[in-house]
Parts: C-alpha cells; structure tokens; sequence
C-alpha cells in the first residue's frame, strides 16, 4: 500500500472563490517576475498546504516567502508548495498561477491525514480568499472587480517571449495568438461572469467589441465619459480598424491610466506583458465602451 503523498490528492467539486492573481516569491525577481505583496490570500493558501500535508501547522503569516514556495528540505511535511504541485504532477516550481490554485480548490486531504476526505481549503482559508479579493477590488460593481483582477495581473509576461504564449490565450482556447482581448475577456468571466464575455467566444478580436458597442449588441455600449472598469480600444493607424484593448483605469477622456494585456513600452499592440499604461487622446483614435452590469 502506497503511503499519501505517492499519488495525487483526492478531488472535488471547488471550494472557494475564482483565481484573484498568481503568487511569486523573492527569488522569481530572478526570472523576471514580480514578488507577490503581502495578502490575506497567501495566508489562506499556507492553511491549504498545511492541510495537504505538506508544510507544517502554525500561526500562518501572509508573506509568500522563497522557504514557503520551494520548501525548507526534502522532507514531504516541510517541502511547500512546490511538494503540493509535484505530488500532483503539476511543474514544481513553487509559484501558484491559476492551475495550482484551480489544484488546491478542488484537492481533498488524503488517507492518512487529519481531516482525510475534507477540502484542503477550509472555511477559514476560504473567508481568508474572498476578503482578499474584496479588497483588492475596492467595490462591488462587475467592473471594478474586473479590474481590480486585471490589475492583480499586473508584471505577468507571457512565456516564451515573443510566441504569445499566455494563460490568457490558454483560458480561452486561442493560446499563442495576440491576447489583449483575451486578458479583458478573462478579467470578466473570472471576476463573477458577464453578459458580453464568453470563454472561446466573445471576445479575441479587438474591432468585434468596437463593432457590438457600436451597434448596441451584447451589452456593450459607447461612451464619452469612461469610469473605472470601462473598456478602452486604441486605432493607432486611424485607419478604422482598433488594434488594442485595456480597461480604463483612471483619469478622463483626454488623459487616462489604464491596465493592458500584451502591451509594452516598446510594442504597444504585441509586447507581451500586462502593464499599466499612461495614454492620451492624442495617440490614437480611441473608443471607449461600457459594459453592461449583469
């Protein structure tokens, strides 16, 4: 008889809210990716794994440490997240993107554990998970939780760079094509569902939402007074066809920050990160669109 940590973990139906932003740890500022702040949502993850057997029970802080990610040995019971993910065949790398969250969500604790058969997120974790993404979007609107997730995404790049290869374009069923529309699809869906979004359908293509809000179509209407969360369509060329897609952020019609996929200082449109972006109406012919509220 195997013991525990020799197969994957039982699952389950999810438990807890959706995937708020992924987790990196001080040493990922080697790989070029932004250490995670402080949240209440690393607190939450910190009992999952306890849980799962795999760090030990403690009065759990809300630092995503280098200790925590990639384990302190190479004992099961001290070896962290990454011991999680290797138990479950997922790449130990010890940081959490949406496939090790989706992980903890549905994994129940294993034979041979406290509370064997019971989610690895208990309702503390979980209380834990939704506070942090309360307060991460400031509101209660579609909108502003749309865009306080896009904004939990800020410093992601895709990988490989270059190939458009993201997790975006993954969720969606479009990997490795241009994925500014796919970053805004997702920030929607992911944040409680709308009535204009639809995973692998609406929306990949930048000048079909321009068209809709337009047109009146699927929820999406134009406007000349953008609000936070509201969507904003860049036409560099000015030659009728939008090329770029952000959330509107801050700021009026004439100078905003807004949070962008796919964007960089040296490539506006395909750069291949999520940023926060300083713009004008000078730059471009821009469209901004609201999203209908469900």
């Amino acid at each position: 008889m195997s013991d525990w940590w020799e197969k994957a973990n039982p699952g389950g139906p999810m438990v807890g809210p959706p995937f708020t932003r992924p987790l990196y740890p001080p040493d990922a500022a080697r790989k070029g990716k932004q250490p995670s702040p402080d949240g209440d949502d690393v607190t939450a993850i910190k009992r999952a794994v306890s849980r799962s057997g795999h760090w030990p029970w403690q009065n759990f802080d809300d630092q995503f440490s280098d200790g925590f990610a990639h384990g302190r040995s190479g004992n099961v019971a001290d070896n962290g997240l990454a011991g999680l993910q290797r138990q479950n065949g997922i790449d130990a790398t010890g940081w959490m993107g949406e496939q090790t969250y989706n992980l903890i969500r549905s994994a129940r604790i294993p034979a041979g554990l406290p509370h064997a058969g019971e989610p690895v997120l208990d309702q503390t974790a979980i209380d834990l998970l939704e506070a942090y993404r309360q307060e991460y979007a400031g509101g209660d609107t579609l909108r502003e939780l749309a865009l306080a997730t896009a904004a939990a995404q800020l410093g992601y790049v895709e990988s490989p760079p270059g190939t458009n290869g993201n997790m975006f374009g993954a969720w969606y069923g479009m990997n490795y094509e241009p994925w500014c529309a796919m970053f805004v699809s997702w920030c929607f869906e992911t944040s409680g569902g709308s009535p204009s979004f639809a995973k692998g359908k609406s929306y990949s293509y930048v000048p079909y939402v321009v068209q809709d809000a337009r047109a009146g179509r699927n929820g999406l209407a134009t406007t000349t007074s953008p609000i936070p969360g509201d969507l904003v369509c860049y036409d560099w060329q000015r030659d009728g066809v939008p090329d770029h897609i952000g959330l509107f952020e801050s700021g009026t019609s004439f100078s905003w920050k807004a949070i962008e996929g796919n964007t960089s200082t040296s490539n506006d449109s395909n750069g291949g990160q999520v940023m926060r972006r300083t713009r004008s109406a000078s730059d471009a012919n821009v469209t901004f669109v609201r999203v209908r509220e469900p």
